[in-house]
C-alpha cells in the first residue's frame, strides 16, 4: 500500500470522526461511487481527463452524489482526490480507509481455514472465540483447506493460530523423533 492512499485514508477518518458521520455508511457510498468509476469507462474518461475543465467534473460528480445520495463530506472528498488527480488510486484509498476505521472501531480482520465448510452456529462459536482471543469484535473471511485433516488456522494480522489436526500431528511427530 502506498503512503498516499494511507495519507488520504487517515485524512478521511478525521473528517468522518470530527464531523460524526456514520463510518459504515460513509464507506458504502465511497464503494458505490469506487464500483460506479471502475465500471464505466466513460466516467473514468471523463474525470479523469485533464482536458476536461474541474468545474465539468464537479457537475459530473454532483449528478452521481444526488443519484446515490452521498454525504456531503463524501462528495467533498471525492472531489479532493479527483483535483488532485489521484481518482487511479480510489480502491486503494478505499482499502486503506477501511483499515482504518476497523483499526478505530475496534474491529479485526480474521481469515479463518478449515478442513471442510462450517456450519453457522460453528462459525458463530468460532469467531465469539477470535474476539476473545483479539480482545475486539471480528470480520471473518473463510476458506477451505483439506490438507489440514481436521480443526482451523485463524491468521489475524501477521499472527496465525494453527489448531488444525496437521498441526498437531506435527507437533506429535517432532516429539516422538526427539525422544
Amino acid at each position: 500500500m502506498s503512503v498516499i492512499a494511507l495519507r488520504y485514508a487517515h485524512a478521511f477518518a478525521a473528517v468522518v470522526q470530527s464531523q460524526k458521520l456514520d463510518s459504515a455508511a460513509a464507506q458504502q457510498q465511497l464503494h458505490d461511487f469506487s464500483d460506479a468509476f471502475a465500471g464505466s469507462r466513460e466516467l473514468r474518461e471523463v474525470l479523469m481527463n485533464p482536458a476536461i475543465a474541474g468545474d465539468q467534473k464537479l457537475k459530473v460528480l454532483d449528478a452521481i452524489a444526488g443519484r446515490i445520495g452521498m454525504l456531503p463530506q463524501v462528495r467533498n472528498f471525492i472531489a479532493v482526490i479527483m483535483d488532485h488527480q489521484r481518482l487511479a488510486e480510489l480502491s486503494e484509498i478505499l482499502e486503506e480507509y477501511r483499515a482504518v476505521a476497523d483499526e478505530e472501531s475496534g474491529f479485526a480482520e480474521a481469515e479463518i481455514t478449515s478442513a471442510h465448510a462450517l456450519a453457522d452456529e460453528d462459525r458463530a462459536g468460532l469467531e465469539a472465540q477470535v474476539s476473545r482471543l483479539v480482545g475486539g469484535r471480528v470480520r471473518a473471511t473463510y476458506r477451505q483447506d483439506a490438507s489440514l485433516l481436521g480443526g482451523a488456522v485463524v491468521r489475524v494480522g501477521s499472527t496465525v493460530y494453527d489448531g488444525s489436526l496437521r498441526a498437531q500431528l506435527q507437533q506429535l511427530k517432532q516429539r516422538l523423533v526427539s525422544a
